[in-house]
């Protein structure tokens, strides 16, 4: 059996350990701990060694007030886009009552350590083409939520990237049904129709005037 680190008395970030609890973790102990706010907090023995938590929410609280000043993001009785989609994105991935879980946390897809934390988050986003109107979209649609797997793009492009999406390819360029069908001027539902109820090939499909 690994020898249990004894953490009692030493400080990491805000936080003074104050004793093991008695409560195990996946393996770690938990140790109860005192912020320099006053707060008491049962903190993982791996997430104080590692330097993920410094403090009992607090630090987080209040860096993330002062990104959104800094940016001009706070507004009295409104959240900024930003962090609604932070939200967002964390409920898509673990919440297991969310509405979206299916398609994304229960397939595997996961957020990255780092963006756990509010406020690199948005410093990521504000730094990386986030604008009013764009959608986080990952280059990746089966990979993870992280910096090199992610951008900003208009909801138009986002819907290409969707698994659900049909591609058709005709004279060497490639659409979504929904841009072939903007395209060409005939409604979606017709398109689809041609495709999978008549069978049609794909240059009748996208040729054929839809009154003759």
């Amino acid at each position: 059996m690994r020898k249990k680190r004894d953490l009692a008395g030493q400080r990491f970030g805000r936080l003074l350990v104050l004793y093991d609890t008695g409560e195990r973790k996946n393996g770690c102990v938990i140790w109860h701990c005192q912020c320099d706010c006053g707060c008491e907090v049962d903190v993982r023995s791996s997430n104080l060694i590692s330097g993920r938590t410094t403090s009992c929410g607090c630090y987080r609280r209040e860096r993330l007030a002062e990104v959104c000043t800094m940016h001009g993001m706070n507004r009295r009785g409104k959240q900024h886009p930003v962090y609604g989609v932070w939200v967002t994105m964390l409920a898509r991935c673990e919440n297991p009552n969310c509405k979206w879980y299916k398609g994304y946390g229960g397939r595997g897809i996961t957020v990255c350590d780092e963006w756990h934390n509010p406020v690199i988050f948005i410093d990521w986003a504000l730094a990386n083409g986030w604008q009013k109107g764009l959608s986080l979209d990952r280059i990746d649609n089966d990979g993870n939520y992280e910096p090199d797997n992610c951008h900003w793009v208009t909801w138009k492009e986002q819907a290409r990237n969707r698994r659900s999406n049909r591609l058709i390819t005709f004279n060497d360029k490639t659409q979504t049904m929904a841009e072939w069908a903007e395209e060409i001027n005939i409604s979606y539902h017709t398109l689809k129709s041609r495709i999978n109820n008549y069978h049609w090939p794909i240059e009748r499909v996208l040729t054929e005037p839809v009154n003759s």
